[in-house]
């Protein structure tokens, strides 16, 4: 499983200006969004719950690295060079003495209806495994619950999360191997490696929860929008299958995929055990 990943465990954590420059658009990209996030938007934050004013030397790595975004020629639209800018603003404030003011991007408050759909969608979820295979999912859907999946938790802000999305009726059995029928569409949860040069000092679990996390949004996502879905993973058969069909590059691996449609089959909800049960410590 992890084969792929051998050749960049001895990368370097930080690099040359010659080498940010040289390095794939990518991996620039991630190692930018790291850099901004740990020396200046942890300390950032921290300086506002203190009301302490930082120490306007630790705006300078985010700085540089904005300088060779520039060098780079990438676009300053982009939505990694736009929301570094915004911190970067914020922050020279907060170096200043000036306050600065988040309450207008607070989330609107969660109110109990929402509270109440919430937990309707996470306890009614099912894994179904039959699908109207004559029923197309508009792609607007698969969409939207692909972005489900992008909005999830993700180490380091590194946004390794990529996706195969493939409909059955255009493959036929490419995804066979699999211990049910196929589904209509087929998403498959992908990670570029690249993404993980930016900080080698990871520990392989934290990819692994990445991409969990992000199935697991799609998940909730695909019964949200009144479609249905079952978390299903790979044998190696059929992992060399996609890498063939698509000529998926080396960097590019395969997590897990899933099953989504409409469906055709109400599974009774399997049973949970009360947390009391469950929980080992409570201090």
């Amino acid at each position: 499983m992890w084969d792929i990943l051998e050749k960049y465990e001895k990368a370097p954590l930080r690099l040359t200006d010659e080498e940010y420059l040289a390095v794939s658009d990518t991996e620039f990209c991630a190692r930018f969004r790291e850099r901004v996030h740990h020396t200046l938007e942890v300390q950032f934050y921290h300086a506002l719950q203190t009301g302490r004013p930082m120490d306007a030397g630790q705006l300078k790595t985010a700085e540089h690295m904005c300088l060779l975004w520039q060098k780079r020629g990438l676009p300053e639209d982009h939505h990694d060079y736009q929301y570094a800018q915004r911190i970067l603003s914020m922050a020279r404030d907060c170096a200043e003495g000036k306050p600065v003011d988040l309450s207008p991007h607070a989330p609107p408050e969660v109110t109990d209806k929402d509270r109440e759909v919430f937990f309707r969608v996470v306890h009614d979820r099912r894994s179904v495994r039959a699908f109207d295979m004559e029923r197309d999912v508009p792609d607007e859907l698969i969409n939207k619950v692909l972005d489900a999946g992008l909005w999830a938790a993700h180490a380091c802000n590194l946004q390794s999360i990529r996706y195969l999305v493939v409909r059955e009726k255009d493959e036929p059995w490419l995804f066979r191997g699999s211990d049910i029928p196929p589904g209509p569409v087929h998403i498959a949860v992908l990670q570029d490696e690249r993404c993980y040069l930016a900080n080698t000092a990871m520990s392989l679990k934290n990819r692994v929860l990445d991409a969990g996390a992000a199935t697991q949004n799609i998940l909730l996502a695909i019964h949200a929008h009144g479609l249905d879905g079952v978390w299903l993973t790979y044998e190696a058969p059929m992992i060399d299958r996609l890498r063939r069909r698509f000529d998926l590059a080396d960097y590019i691996r395969i997590v897990d995929f899933i099953d989504m449609g409409y469906g055709v089959q109400t599974p009774f909800p399997p049973q949970r055990p009360d947390v009391s049960e469950r929980i080992i410590v409570r201090t």
